[in-house]
């Protein structure tokens, strides 16, 4: 498989220099340049196939003869020492739990391939990489937990001061070693805005720069490893993936599955009050615009940057986009009530950004009566937003014991402003290309 740009679809360019670019020169986002038809491979998947054993096998369909399916089956069983499962709140509704890796969210499978990948490539070829990474909260600390200690790889990560939640704060900022994290005195936009403009600028150039962020292939394309073993578990029944939404990342790797053959053939996109994508899906018209602040912080996002190639998939025809993708936009007020509901009725404790999923599970079953399932991604552990959690339903959550380490630990950041020349300068003063 080649990538090509979803600016411009000329130049190909192999998955190694895709994983390591991040971005396009032309500031596009890096895409398959067809979309392989593995219908046959996915319906002929036993019934008990493994999570590894999936992820291994698609891994070496994608992408070799580049990489060859031992170094995919190296490369996955180093990355994934945990996997998903499926908990079923009723008949009709089920939650996908993503959040049992390192940092407790679904960014962990993402991150983890990707490191495993860098690290696998490097270790050939002697080289380093530096990885700029914006997060709205649960990127940061997946990736921070998938890289560290990782000898020729070193991680910087900016996020918005103030606007991730404390135990979120905490996964960044107290690693140190290879990671460092930069507090932005400013929005995740702020954040994206700063680490894309990185990538292209020339006083840069000189500098190994890659990204973690979902505009990464390396970091997408195991997203979609999910999504089939999902549907390989549930294939007897007719559901419908719900994805909490904000950068667009995770439910692009869904649909990019969908592309290539997997018989899943509708996804709802749930957004909190920073609805651009539900505002496009309904008048055609795309408003990027400054994101909100809200419960569910780590979907706080104005412009995603993966609406570039949801577009460039569905050929920015919107009518197009409209029959693989569903729509629902959930208020804060909602978020908490579902939250509450959730607890009460299914004894369920759940995040912020999953309540913002259920509450659009229920908004589609209510207008669907016929025979449908919803399967909610469940992006993170309730333990990571106590505060959330807590104000909703007045229960704390227990915290697994990869949070709980955290709760004593200094934090240490780099108070940063919020202009592209403020991480220029950084870079410059801090970071060396050998």
């Amino acid at each position: 498989m080649k990538f090509v740009s979803t600016r411009n679809h000329n130049e190909k360019v192999s998955f190694t220099e895709a994983l390591f670019r991040g971005l396009a020169p032309d500031g596009g986002l890096y895409r398959p340049e067809n979309n392989p038809d593995l219908n046959d491979f996915f319906l002929s998947l036993k019934k008990d196939a493994g999570f590894n054993e999936i992820s291994s096998e698609l891994t070496a369909k994608l992408l070799a003869p580049e990489i060859s399916g031992e170094t995919a089956e190296k490369i996955v069983n180093d990355a994934f020492t945990f996997e998903p499962a499926i908990h079923e709140l009723s008949p009709k509704l089920k939650i996908l739990e993503l959040f049992h890796g390192p940092s407790c969210a679904f960014k962990d499978f993402g991150a983890s391939f990707l490191a495993s990948a860098m690290n696998n490539l490097l270790a050939g070829q002697g080289g380093k990489a530096i990885i700029v990474t914006a997060t709205s909260g649960d990127t940061g600390s997946a990736v921070a937990q998938a890289f560290h200690g990782k000898e020729r790889i070193e991680v910087v990560i900016l996020y918005p001061s103030g606007r991730v939640s404390p135990l979120q704060e905490k996964q960044l900022t107290t690693l140190g070693g290879n990671v460092t994290a930069l507090e932005v005195k400013g929005s995740f936009d702020d954040c994206q805005r700063m680490a894309k403009a990185a990538f292209t600028d020339p006083e840069l150039s000189f500098l190994p720069l890659s990204s973690a962020n979902s505009i990464n292939l390396g970091r997408l394309i195991p997203q979609s490893f999910y999504y089939v073993w999902a549907w390989n578990k549930l294939r007897d029944s007719n559901f419908t993936f719900v994805v909490p939404s904000g950068n667009f990342g995770n439910i692009t790797a869904g649909l990019y599955a969908a592309a290539w053959g997997l018989p899943a053939k509708r996804f709802i996109a749930a957004t909190n009050a920073n609805d651009v994508v539900p505002e496009y899906l309904k008048t055609g018209k795309y408003n990027p615009r400054a994101s909100v602040a809200t419960y569910s912080n780590a979907m706080d996002v104005g412009a995603p940057s993966n609406f570039e190639r949801l577009t460039d998939l569905y050929f920015n025809n919107v009518d197009t986009f409209r029959k693989n993708v569903i729509a629902y936009s959930v208020s804060d007020e909602a978020t908490l009530e579902t939250m509450k509901n959730t607890y009460k009725k299914y004894n369920y404790l759940c995040c912020p950004h999953t309540a913002v999923g259920i509450n659009a599970a229920e908004q589609f079953l209510a207008e669907n009566t016929k025979n449908e399932t919803a399967l909610v991604l469940s992006t993170a552990h309730p333990g990571k937003f106590v505060e959330t959690v807590k104000k909703a339903t007045g229960q704390s959550p227990q915290l697994p014991p990869q949070l709980a380490l955290l709760l004593n630990k200094e934090k240490i950041s780099v108070p940063i402003g919020n202009k592209n020349e403020d991480l220029r300068n950084w870079l410059l003063e801090n970071k060396t290309a050998d």
